[in-house]
Order: C-alpha cells, then sequence, then structure tokens
C-alpha cells in the first residue's frame, strides 16, 4: 500500500515537473533523448563509414562485411564505438537545439508572417535554419569526434596507426579538444565548418520538409502508428542524405587534413577541397561511404523522428496544428493598429 502510495507521489511530482516546463526545454529534452537515442543504435556504421570517407586504405579495400571484422579482430567490440563518447556528446546539444530551433523558427515565422501558406515550405525554411544554427553551436564535438574515430589499431593491439609524423594520440575528448585548440586556436576547433553549413542548409530543411510532407498524405487514423512515422523518417533521411553526401565527404577530409599524405600543400578552401578531391581521387570518392551512409541514415533518421514524436506525446507538447491555431488566436485577440489610430 505505502509502494503505491509513494509511486502516486512520484507521478504527481513528475507531473508537477512536465507543466511547470517552457515549451522550448520541453522541445530541448525531446530532441536530446531522439539524437542520442539513434546515434548510439548507428555507431558502428558511422565508424566504418568515416573510415571510408577520410581514405583508410586498408578498409576501403576489404568492403563494409571486411571492415565489421577487422574492427572487432584489432579493437574488440567497443571499436565500433570509438569516437562515440564524442560523437553523442555532440549529437544530444546539436539534436536539441535542431529540433527546438525548428520549432521555434516555425512558430515565429507564422507569428510574424501570419499570411504566409503554411504548406511545405514553412518546414523547408524552418528547418534549414534550425539545422544551421545547431551545427554553429556544437560543430567543435563533431571535429573531436571524426578525429577520435579516424584513430585505428593495428593487428597487434600494441599501438595506433598515424599517419602523420611524432603525431601524439588523442586519450579522449578533453585531450582532443584541448591538443587542437592549443596547435590552431578557435579556427582549429572550427575546421570545415564551410561545408557543414553548406551541407546542413539544403540536408535538414529537405529531411524535416520531406518527413512533414510524408505525414501530410498519411490517413488521420494511421499518423499516430510507429511503423509510420519510421518509414516517413528513412524516406526523409534517405533523400535528403542523398543531395548532400559530397559535402560530407568534403568536411571530413578537411577535418582530418593535417594527417593526409598530401604534396605539403594545405587546401583550405570548401570549394578547392572539392575539386582536388574530385581531381585527384575521382569523382567516386565525392560518394564514397554512400551505401553505408544509407544503411545507417535511413535507421537514424527514422528512430531520430519517431524517439522525438513520443517524447513530444509525453512531456505534453502540443501539436504543430495546434500551435498554429495558438499563434491564429494570439494574433486575432491583438486589436487592429491602424484602426485604433484612424480612431
Amino acid at each position: 500500500m505505502a509502494k503505491k502510495r509513494e509511486e502516486g507521489d512520484m507521478g504527481l511530482l513528475l507531473d508537477g515537473v512536465i507543466e511547470a516546463m517552457p515549451l522550448f526545454a520541453k522541445e530541448l529534452v525531446a530532441g536530446g533523448v531522439a539524437g542520442g537515442f539513434a546515434k548510439t543504435v548507428v555507431a558502428p556504421l558511422e565508424r566504418v563509414k568515416i573510415l571510408f570517407q577520410t581514405r583508410r586504405a586498408e578498409y576501403q579495400s576489404i568492403g563494409l562485411l571486411g571492415s565489421f571484422k577487422k574492427i572487432e579482430k584489432t579493437e574488440g567490440v567497443l571499436g565500433f564505438y570509438r569516437g562515440n563518447g564524442a560523437s553523442v556528446a555532440r549529437i544530444v546539444p546539436y539534436a536539441a537545439l535542431h529540433y527546438m530551433a525548428y520549432e521555434q523558427y516555425r512558430r515565429w515565422i507564422i507569428d510574424t508572417f501570419p499570411d504566409v501558406w503554411r504548406g511545405p515550405i514553412l518546414d523547408l525554411v524552418a528547418g534549414s535554419f534550425a539545422g544551421g544554427t545547431a551545427v554553429l553551436f556544437t560543430y567543435p564535438l563533431d571535429l573531436v569526434r571524426t578525429k577520435l574515430a579516424y584513430q585505428v589499431v593495428d593487428s597487434s593491439k600494441l599501438s595506433v596507426q598515424a599517419l602523420a609524423n611524432n603525431e601524439h594520440l588523442y586519450k579522449g575528448i578533453l585531450h582532443c579538444f584541448s591538443k587542437t585548440y592549443k596547435e590552431a586556436g578557435i579556427r582549429g576547433l572550427y575546421r570545415g565548418v564551410a561545408p557543414s553549413l553548406y551541407g546542413i542548409f539544403p540536408y535538414a530543411g529537405l529531411k524535416f520538409y520531406f518527413y512533414e510532407e510524408m505525414k501530410r498524405h498519411v490517413p488521420e487514423e494511421h499518423k499516430k502508428k510507429i511503423l509510420v512515422k519510421l518509414v516517413c523518417g528513412s524516406v526523409a533521411g534517405l533523400l535528403g542524405q542523398t543531395f548532400t553526401y559530397p559535402l560530407d565527404v568534403v568536411r571530413r577530409q578537411m577535418q582530418v587534413q593535417r594527417f593526409l599524405p598530401s604534396n605539403g600543400v594545405e587546401v583550405k578552401g570548401t570549394m578547392e577541397t572539392l575539386v582536388k578531391i574530385a581531381q585527384t581521387q575521382g569523382w567516386k570518392q565525392l560518394f564514397s561511404g554512400l551505401s553505408i551512409n544509407y544503411l545507417k541514415v535511413v535507421p537514424s533518421v527514422a528512430i531520430g523522428f519517431t524517439v522525438y514524436d513520443v517524447m513530444k506525446s509525453s512531456l505534453r507538447v502540443p501539436s504543430r496544428d495546434e500551435a498554429v491555431v495558438e499563434v491564429q488566436k494570439r494574433s486575432e485577440a491583438l486589436p487592429d493598429l491602424s484602426k485604433v489610430s484612424r480612431d
């Protein structure tokens, strides 16, 4: 009896906390949980994809299954999650900001421009700006994740191979941050941010656009089904990633540029790097790891959108349609200042 009373008290306390949370905080929590969960599920595929993108020849030559076997043999199961701590540390605030900013930008556009069409273009614009906002705040964590994932252990498990002479190992997230900052300052922590921004604007916008557009064509009675959300999220991620993948490859190579064999000339610009990759490595390198990315994006985006929607429901976040109605009510309640001035 006492146990049930305690559970009831805890439930009431939780309800009180949820009700007291401001809307943006609920969206931050929902987005952070969704991002962290989805990223951890696909971490092994992300590790192999980065090794492909950054020209780890010993992995590119043996393919996807061979890479999985090699990592398992040389590094064990934990090898699949090398760099995942930095990845989750980045994706939780990134996803939280991304989803929250998307909702906030969407409401702001509706509130500021009440006569603007409420179609999928609204999701495209809000998603694009939300993606750019999230990248700017969290990019250094993505850089650290890539550097940690790039380190591989040789077959003897006794050392980590480094392509640059006298390269010290990154021992963890904080050490990588510190070493990168000491070597190149703030600019070093944002190396490769330009292609990230070029890529995230269309990708984030298209992802939300396709997801919301697909859901609009789903019958009302099926919209809340998990499978429907998973399918819509999968297709949205697949289409959005296809259009922007070459910029992702450019970003990865810029992030680990100082480890790569080169002629000593440092390529600095996004387009310069893009052209150089096409000329020296072939245009196919711009799509290296894309098949793995498809395998990763399908569950990642699908799980992300689905968990986000489920979390919003649990946290009692109003639906987007309810938010639009609320904005319209506020707009109608405001006095017409033009009439007031005439009076």
